[in-house]
């Protein structure tokens, strides 16, 4: 397999790479942010960049990237005064620098991200050492055409015990012109040094309009829609793809009306929802079916601790969610059942399962628990 043909572990399928995607929806206060500690002249070295998965956070750290790498440094007032500080991370496409990012070319930006395995012929599990160890050596390069280094590391939650160890010894004594991007979708599972060498830039869901015009630029059909899209998803564009790619909208439906059926389980409808993830082909439909399952588990328990109706997503789940949720003590069942359904798809895989059968089961275990509601 070739270099350009290997896969991008920072990369969502059906959708371009972050560092080809020219806009940042729905996150004005990141940016404002990012500006007013640039146009300060007191730029943090490092950047932790929180939130849910596929909300911006590596969108806005290429363009970040690219915005202080085609930047020149301030050097003082010119004979027609200071120019005036800069409104936006907006580079033009044609400038250099962003077309050496596009080509991954750019001798100003080290990318850490897990390696390509060539005994395996597949993506190391994990951020090695070896990855982080290059940006010592990138750091001892001469800078860019700004004078300055940028570091993304996509995803710093990827990263065993030696890489972390390694990459805060970079953070703590950095050169004077580096920038460090840390995208972190769990930022508390980080070594707290590293957080405290960071200043933290936190990036929300994103509303239904920002997440379609977020779909329509990564190349996707505008959903029909939009805002049941954006609630199913948390607000995340890489999860809306997802969804949007495997009838996930479509999934979720099947899974409420199971849901408004219990505590009489129809079979007919669990064992075709089971048998969809059975097989090699399956595996896909499997992740699928365990994460709708997760979302809307958690949506009972949302409904049962505050007793307040949540968006709709499908029609008629308000009413499932009142009905099998109508309080707190409901919303611990749910709760419980949740995290041992997690614990128990985790054993599964490790064992190899028939997916068929574990997700028949999981079915059941709803059953089973909506009994013991008192209204049930």
């Amino acid at each position: 397999m070739t270099e350009d043909a290997l896969p991008e572990p920072d990369r969502l399928d059906g959708a371009p790479h972050p560092r080809q995607t020219a806009r940042l929806f729905g996150q004005p206060e990141a940016e404002a942010a990012f500006l007013a500690a640039f146009t300060s002249g007191r730029l943090p070295h490092g950047w932790l960049l929180t939130g849910p998965e596929g909300v911006g956070k590596a969108t806005f750290a290429w363009r970040a990237a690219r915005f202080l790498l085609a930047t020149p440094p301030d050097t003082g007032d010119s004979l027609f005064g200071a120019p005036p500080p800069p409104q936006t991370l907006d580079i033009d496409d044609d400038h250099p620098v962003a077309a050496r990012l596009r080509a991954l070319s750019e001798p100003g930006l080290c990318l850490i991200r897990r390696p390509w395995d060539e005994k395996t012929k597949k993506l190391k599990s994990q951020l090695t050492v070896d990855e982080v160890r290059r940006v010592k050596s990138f750091f001892h390069m001469s800078a860019g055409d700004s004078g300055r280094r940028v570091v993304i590391v996509d995803s710093a939650d990827e990263m065993n015990a030696s890489a972390a160890n390694a990459l805060l010894k970079e953070l703590e004594e950095p050169p004077a012109d580096a920038v460090l991007f840390l995208i972190s979708h769990r930022p508390s599972g980080l070594l707290p040094t590293i957080r405290s060498r960071c200043r933290t830039l936190r990036f929300g869901p994103l509303s239904p309009d920002d997440l379609t015009a977020a779909l329509a630029q990564a190349g996707q059909t505008p959903p029909e829609n939009a805002a049941a899209l954006a609630e199913l998803a948390a607000g995340s564009v890489g999860e809306a793809v997802r969804l949007a790619a495997h009838g996930g909208l479509g999934l979720y439906r099947d899974l409420v009306m199971l849901l408004d059926g219990l505590p009489r389980l129809d079979r007919a409808l669990a064992l075709r929802l089971s048998e969809a993830t059975a097989g090699k082909g399956g595996e896909t439909a499997f992740d699928l079916t365990l994460s709708l399952l997760d979302r809307a588990l958690a949506r009972l328990a949302r409904q049962g601790a505050t007793g307040h109706p949540l968006t709709e997503i499908v029609p008629g789940e308000a009413k499932t969610l009142a009905r099998l949720a109508p309080d707190p003590v409901a919303a611990r069942l749910w709760a419980d059942l949740a995290a041992n359904l997690t614990q128990r798809a985790r054993r599964g895989r490790a064992v190899n399962l028939d997916h068929a059968a574990l997700t028949f089961d999981m079915f059941l275990d709803l059953d089973r628990t909506a009994a013991q509601l008192p209204a049930a």
